[in-house]
């Protein structure tokens, strides 16, 4: 996709790696097949080549090896899947980089354990998504992984070598004393606050629930309060939900996510299945909002240090505990300040940055070598491309 940083947190991971190579004066082209949406991020706008590729068509390959690129990354493994095989015919030299943004082979057993109400378990990790992905892994040189858990999970239930994979979550600022001191304080925040895209499937069960389940709860001990829902691609079955009389309140996209969570006083992420790290609760951390959430909106986020709120998975518990962080302060400010240690000793951009330019230094030399030792990446790339390569010919001659 186009990155869109205002609606998603995968458009403001993509900027992120943007900023990454930027600062090593990399000269960066992004090519996508999506259509732009009012959203999209004007990457022109900061020196940045924007080109509309074709699916099955040899176009591609014909830009591809003018433009001649000594990386090639991946935004997600079905961009891989399509255009991977192009490039390792026309540019067999460059390194493939895949990022998995989340491992879309979690967030969808979850989804399917849930709905069939079930506890999950490695028959829905192994699934369709599961055997795709990890093939798209495999053919590429190396895979960023967002998230602790799911480099641990590649490694010990997919069983890849750790030398395909390599961390990097969120790379973000530092949040300095004198921003804390500007942020809105307590007594000058109102309302309960949730945000996520609405086409994130996750995210649109999690305001359901809140409406069905967990509202209800808070506002049983507190009558007159206030849940402000924002997220960008808001439907008419969200939009259906807003209910002024219960304040539970569908706002729609946010143009400004930072002024509309410094306003807030809690943010709630009863998240109910999903994977990867979750933006909501960065931002929230950023602007001084404490979080409660639920074990799978925790995953990978706060690591030894005390997070920025609470972790509930019971309904009861979850709708307590944020009574108890919107009404005593005391809780609010030391959670507050959780929030701000894990922004700056988790997610600090230069340690991030360093580390991953260093692998691209690192690796590139070592290029021929490193595939060499990956003989399930050169199977894959040869039984399962060829596949894929002669469908997309085929496809493209029936389309002349």
């Amino acid at each position: 996709m186009w990155p869109e940083p205002k609606s998603s947190a995968a458009g403001s991971r993509m900027m992120q790696l943007i900023k990454v190579f930027q600062s090593h004066n990399y000269n960066i082209t992004f090519a996508s097949p999506c259509a732009k949406s009012d959203n999209a991020f004007n990457l022109e706008s900061v020196g940045i080549s924007q080109i509309s590729i074709e699916l099955n068509n040899s176009s591609f390959d014909v830009f591809i090896k003018q433009l001649k690129p000594d990386i090639v990354l991946f935004d997600r493994f079905m961009m891989e899947e399509q255009f991977g095989w192009r490039v390792a015919e026309q540019c067999p030299d460059a390194l493939r980089i895949l990022d998995t943004e989340d491992l879309h082979c979690l967030r969808k057993g979850r989804q399917k354990a849930f709905n069939e109400r079930k506890e999950f378990n490695t028959s829905y990790l192994f699934n369709d998504i599961a055997k795709r992905e990890i093939a798209s892994i495999y053919r590429c040189d190396l895979s960023l992984i967002i998230s602790e858990a799911e480099v641990d999970l590649l490694q010990h239930q997919f069983k890849v070598d750790k030398s395909l994979l390599h961390y990097l979550p969120f790379m973000l600022n530092e949040v300095s004393s004198e921003a804390v001191k500007n942020l809105p304080k307590f007594e000058e925040r109102q309302h309960f606050i949730s945000i996520g895209n609405f086409l994130h499937e996750p995210n649109y069960n999690s305001v359901l629930y809140l409406k069905e389940v967990i509202w209800p709860l808070i506002r049983k001990q507190l009558p007159k309060a206030e849940l402000h829902i924002y997220g960008a691609y808001a439907s008419q079955k969200v939009n259906q939900l807003h209910n002024d009389k219960e304040g539970f309140l569908i706002k729609g996209f946010a143009e400004d996510v930072n002024y509309v969570m410094q306003q807030s006083k809690v943010c709630v992420a009863p998240l109910q299945f999903g994977a990867g790290l979750k933006g909501k609760l960065i931002d929230a951390m950023q602007n001084g909002t404490p979080c409660v959430t639920t074990n799978i909106g925790a995953e990978g986020m706060f690591g030894n240090i005390k997070p920025n709120g609470f972790i509930e998975d019971n309904p009861q518990l979850f709708a307590d505990r944020t009574v108890s962080l919107f009404t005593n302060e005391n809780i609010w400010k030391e959670k507050q300040l959780n929030g701000f240690e894990i922004i700056n000793k988790r997610f600090n951009k230069n340690q991030f940055q360093s580390k991953f330019l260093e692998m691209l230094e690192v690796t590139t030399p070592q290029l021929h070598n490193k595939r060499l030792s990956n003989f399930t990446g050169q199977m894959l790339q040869h039984h399962t491309m060829q596949s894929t390569k002669y469908m997309s010919k085929w496809i493209a001659e029936k389309n002349k």
